[in-house]
């Protein structure tokens, strides 16, 4: 296997400064068509030539094959191929290194171009995004391209099929409990339902991190002016880390330096792993941190909050 480009990693190895700030790095890359796509450089472990594949029976469609990886075997995912994109042959003439959901990933690209540093209330959600859109948020470069950022982890779902959500008890709790929860993926959306769902709490969501603090705060507006605390209505937030127009960092921050949220746990719920984003989310104030996407440990997580007595 090739060397690893040794500039995208030094970039890599910094990105741990944006977490928090509201700003996101991106690693732009092409598919052999005319459009850009991008990918968060928190998800991007290394990017190398593409190296020998070795073909393997009974792969899901758009898997290549496996490769050796410092002892490891992971799967090569080629994302032309995962996004059906019309016209595109070849496998790429590179691979990015991925990690996320616990799950290490290769993917393969037409040409790595380079990386953009961005606030994220400068990434939007795509319109008519319906249903499972690999398309998670677009940005625009300072030409005014648009860069389409991947929704990985429907990729990785839409691959590999999704995550079963076991048996999970009900909440031993004999009052309502509710839940505001905030994810920008589709697939996160689902699968957080429907461990709620299961463990009899209700609740409510927000696509991204700036509507949520919107909603939150019309909410709690609306609760003072009838007298009421905000714990009235949400016993427990939970966020994702990353999200277009606010990251669940700086939600978080907000959240806790608001007095009308005092005693709302917050849970930070992402398929960022690393101890890295974990110590940022321990600094601005979450009270768990879970990685996606097992739904019985999501479950266990927040059983002890949520079955908290008032």
């Amino acid at each position: 296997m090739d060397r690893p480009d040794h500039a995208l990693l030094e970039a890599v190895d910094a990105r741990t400064t944006l977490a928090g700030s509201n700003r996101m790095e991106i690693l732009l890359f092409s598919l052999g068509t005319s459009e850009t796509f991008g990918i968060n450089v928190f998800k991007v472990r290394e990017v190398s030539q593409t190296p020998f594949i070795t073909k393997a029976p009974n792969m899901p469609a758009g898997v290549e094959g496996l490769i050796s990886l410092r002892g490891n075997v992971i799967p090569v995912i080629s994302l032309a191929s995962a996004l059906s994109l019309p016209g595109v042959s070849g496998r790429g003439g590179s691979m990015m290194v991925t990690e996320y959901s616990k799950r290490t990933l290769g993917f393969l690209v037409h040409e790595v171009d380079r990386i953009i540093r961005v606030d994220w209330d400068k990434v939007h959600a795509p319109e008519n995004a319906g249903g499972q859109s690999l398309i998670t948020a677009i940005t625009l470069l300072s030409n005014g391209k648009l860069v389409s950022i991947l929704d990985v982890e429907t990729i990785l779902a839409n691959t590999f099929g999704e995550a079963a959500i076991g048996e999970i008890p009900t909440l031993g709790s004999e009052r309502t409990v509710n839940v505001f929860f905030v994810d920008d993926s589709s697939v996160a959306r689902k699968k957080i339902a429907e461990v709620l769902d299961k463990l009899g709490a209700r609740h409510k969501h927000a696509l991204n991190g700036l509507e949520a603090w919107t909603r939150l705060q019309d909410m709690a507006n609306h609760l003072r002016a009838a007298g009421r605390p905000v714990s009235d209505e949400v016993d427990l937030i939970l966020v994702d880390a990353e999200m277009p127009e606010m990251d669940g960092y700086v939600l978080t921050r907000n959240i806790k330096n608001d007095s009308r949220f005092a005693g709302i746990q917050v849970v930070m719920h992402s398929s960022l792993s690393s101890e890295a984003n974990r110590a940022m989310g321990r600094s601005v104030g979450v009270d768990a941190y879970v990685d996606k996407f097992d739904g019985a440990v999501l479950a266990e997580t927040l059983r002890p909050y949520l079955n908290k007595t008032r």
